[in-house]
């Protein structure tokens, strides 16, 4: 009888101590998140599933490209690109994206650009025009969607303060047709 309560009790410990590091796991180091909607097509699709890494700008700087999750105004989390950093001057001309005066290619929007043809995936702007000042401001990110024509983005909804960030994310794990690790290109 004894060795039954020693092994029930031993499995309990177990439990207990698998479900705390699985609440730590997800709580301070990644996430799983979905995909909801199509800002981010080509290259995530909606319903995609992947993993966030929470100590990616714990431990790094956010790089021009990475992908990203943050807290949205309206209470949800979207996943953007970052195009500008802070102290960034970014501007659209002419379908081409220019930081700081260096234009830069962007390879994910090659399939969508082709499909249009003549007609610009994303229209001229610069950051005055969208948030009133020459420079994405200290602490802040300005993020666009991949879907240029269908994305709620710094466009609309202004930069993204780092303090809102989750974290970055590259690694699709469902569907299993599309896993990945997603490459800052």
């Amino acid at each position: 009888m004894k060795k039954k309560k020693n092994e029930a009790w031993e499995w309990t410990k177990a439990l207990v101590v698998a479900v705390l590091l699985a609440a730590v796991i997800r709580y301070f180091l990644f996430a799983p998140i979905v995909v909801d909607g199509l800002s981010m097509m080509p290259t995530l699709h909606n319903q995609d599933r992947m993993i966030v890494n929470k100590l990616s700008y714990e431990i790094g700087k956010p790089k021009r490209f990475d992908i990203i999750v943050f807290h949205a105004p309206e209470g949800k989390d979207y996943i953007k690109r970052i195009i500008g950093l802070p102290g960034d001057r970014v501007e659209y001309k002419n379908d081409t994206l220019y930081v700081n005066g260096k234009s830069y290619k962007e390879p994910y929007l090659d399939q969508y650009k082709k499909e249009l043809g003549d007609s610009p995936l994303t229209y001229s702007f610069t950051l005055k025009d969208i948030i009133g000042r020459d420079t994405v401001p200290p602490g802040e990110l300005f993020v666009m969607g991949d879907n240029r024509r269908f994305s709620k983005d710094s466009r609309l909804i202004g930069t993204v303060p780092m303090t809102k960030v989750l974290g970055k994310t590259s690694v699709i794990y469902w569907p299993l047709k599309d896993a990945k690790i997603e490459k800052v290109k």
